[in-house]
């Protein structure tokens, strides 16, 4: 794996103006450049679908940063989906249903934030029922798995509206990353929250 499509999937809100997620997402290519190829959506600030589709063909690896509204991506986010994953660039018809994705090599990996607490997850007296974070993000793994894509470990941070904590938010993100794409440890410094 070599090269990395990193997609900041936020789309602005007066409530929710995405310093978060911006920050995640360059704290991301910060930690990856050297290390790979790098390349990258902004979703708010537009695309070119052809561009995009070359994109996937392009990346080993696409990492989505996003926010989490109302239990699911943001409408941009989606709708990027819709226009960008086509038949014949990402996935063509086959005689079992799902199995005619042609980014069969590729892998992702989703980075999301959530204003749920991280105990309502997995727990059966939590609001998802014991249902586990990536059984909540379900269509976005069928997805991927639709084109043929192979998942990398989710990674999420929880009550980010409420209890801001950027420093060891990052750190977590760090640790995260170097265990999934093998990257060499840093020296422990405290981050640049600026």
């Amino acid at each position: 794996m070599k090269r990395i499509l990193i997609i900041n999937g936020h789309e602005w809100y007066p409530n929710s103006q995405g310093r978060l997620n911006e920050k995640l997402t360059n704290h991301i290519k910060k930690r990856l450049a050297g290390s790979y190829e790098l390349k990258e959506t902004i979703i708010d600030q537009g695309y070119l679908i052809e561009e995009e589709q070359e994109k996937y063909k392009w990346a080993d690896c696409i990492i989505y940063q996003t926010p989490i509204f109302w239990f699911s991506i943001p409408g941009k986010l989606k709708t990027y989906f819709d226009r960008v994953i086509k038949s014949g660039v990402c996935f063509e018809q086959s005689e079992q249903y799902g199995r005619g994705g042609l980014f069969k090599d590729k892998h992702y990996m989703l980075s999301t934030t959530w204003s749920a607490p991280a105990d309502q997850f997995n727990s059966h007296g939590g609001f998802f029922e014991g249902k586990s974070l990536d059984d909540v993000l379900f269509p976005l793994h069928r997805t991927h798995a639709f084109i043929g894509m192979k998942p990398l470990k989710t990674f999420s941070l929880h009550r980010v509206a409420k209890q801001p904590e950027l420093p060891e938010w990052l750190t977590y993100l760090d640790i995260h990353l170097q265990e999934v794409f093998d990257l060499p440890k840093q020296k422990q410094q405290a981050p640049n929250i600026l």
